[in-house]
């Protein structure tokens, strides 16, 4: 019922057998691409898209642990209006499929912003804005910033809230301001709590960034579509495309773990 346990006391780790059976296909299908002509000009295709799924979630990402700081920050504000202002942003966006959200702020709330703008400016003299000049790239990478915010934002304020209050009210005895508060005791603290799932949100994005193929922006899995429309080869094609995925997302994750094993193995 209960693993055996190393002699720190600690759970023995089984042996990854999922990560060499993992390890297995993806030989054999890079096997396949470097000796099948079909294989690898699937490859050679959708692989020109992974600098777009790795821009768009970088970008993405960045843009919503900027918000999703601030969010938590207003949620755990003294200002009653801040905090229900934070809460209401990160109920909605929340409960929210990401693919919904994304449909709507490409061709609801973007169309409205311009519109918006629009009536600003054209009695100014200025040119009015035209909706395709805001590309679905962008509004595909502000809906996922949109998205993921709100999800970062319960990621910081659950870390913040998780320091030791002694230790807060220790720097208020000291005469620190609350930005000294926040840069020098709470923030270097939080960030150990919320590490871990800050980098699983991140391997998430990757794999939602995915659905920016509804658009037509050209990443791995909007060219694997093409590809296979034009070619019926469905199989190789996705093959292909949930290898490529794969690779990224495990990878990670394993980076993550190892990540996190040594942080624990330095705080013992």
């Amino acid at each position: 019922m209960f693993r055996n346990k190393t002699p720190s006391g600690a759970p023995k780790e089984d042996f990854p057998y999922w990560l060499v059976a993992a390890a297995g296909i993806a030989v054999f299908l890079l096997f396949q691409i470097a000796t099948d002509d079909i294989y690898s000009q699937v490859m050679s295709t959708v692989s020109r898209g992974i600098g777009l799924t790795v821009f768009v979630t970088l970008v993405a990402f960045f843009c919503a642990s900027l918000i999703g700081l601030l969010l938590a920050l207003a949620s755990l504000s003294g200002s009653i209006v801040l905090r229900q202002m934070a809460r209401f942003y990160v109920e909605i966006v929340r409960g929210m499929p990401i693919i919904v959200l994304l449909l709507y702020i490409a061709f609801v709330a973007t169309p409205l912003f311009i519109a918006g703008v629009n009536a600003i400016v054209e009695p100014l003299g200025l040119d009015p804005l035209r909706t395709r000049d805001f590309p679905l790239l962008w509004r595909a990478v502000l809906a996922l910033t949109i998205g993921y915010s709100a999800f970062i934002a319960e990621v910081f304020r659950a870390g913040i809230q998780a320091v030791d209050k002694g230790q807060i009210e220790a720097a208020e005895a000291l005469g620190m301001n609350g930005w000294l508060r926040f840069r020098l005791i709470i923030f270097p603290q939080a960030l150990k709590t919320i590490l871990p799932p800050l980098g699983n949100d991140f391997v998430a994005l990757i794999k939602d960034s995915s659905l920016v193929s509804v658009l037509g922006v050209a990443d791995i899995t909007q060219l694997g579509k093409v590809y296979a429309a034009g070619s019926f080869r469905y199989f190789e094609t996705y093959n292909v495309v949930a290898l490529i995925y794969l690779m990224m997302t495990i990878t990670l994750s394993l980076a993550l773990r190892k990540f996190e094993r040594a942080k624990q193995i330095q705080e013992r």
